[in-house]
């Protein structure tokens, strides 16, 4: 047996990037990424664009582009950070938390419907992978709130998925 699943499971997250990119351009008028900052911003309860950035693994200039077209959009607040200096508050608008659960369901569908198309148990691969998060993280799941609560749809709504009939 050949090992080669990190570069597998490297090729099938980037794959699945640019369909998620694909589906929500198509159909909500939003790229993944912008869609991935708001998710960001709703996980960290509000943040900073300093933090932001380092949450998402960018740049500063990077956060700070993306949240000006967000902010101009109207799926983000952005204000002067109490602390002071140039550190602006990011806050998600109600518009911007609607478009999450739009997006987040859709691409969960989506998802679903992949895995189990290939014959895999929904529910066993959402266990392994959530298994996979903490373990990469040390046992501590504080920047994925959604495994706490041993949710598999961290990006959707609060629905769950139905059981698949065996």
């Amino acid at each position: 047996m050949h090992r080669d699943l990190r570069r597998s499971l490297h090729a099938l997250t980037a794959r699945l990037g640019r369909a998620a990119d694909g589906i929500l351009q198509a159909e909500q008028n939003v790229s993944y990424r912008r869609f991935l900052t708001l998710y960001a911003v709703r996980e960290m309860g509000g943040t900073t664009q300093r933090d932001l950035a380092r949450w998402m693994g960018v740049t500063e200039p990077s956060v700070s582009r993306m949240t000006g077209v967000l902010v101009e959009a109207g799926f983000l607040e952005a204000r002067a950070d109490r602390a002071g200096g140039n550190r602006r508050h990011l806050q998600l608008t109600a518009a911007g938390e609607e478009l999450i659960a739009r997006c987040g369901a859709l691409l969960e569908d989506r998802f679903a419907a992949l895995v189990e198309s290939a014959g895999v148990s929904y529910d066993d691969y959402g266990a392994s992978t959530r298994r996979l998060l903490v373990a990469l993280s040390g046992g501590e799941t504080s920047s994925t709130k959604a495994l706490e609560d041993d949710d598999p749809e961290s990006l959707t709504s609060t629905r769950r998925r139905p059981k698949r009939a065996s």
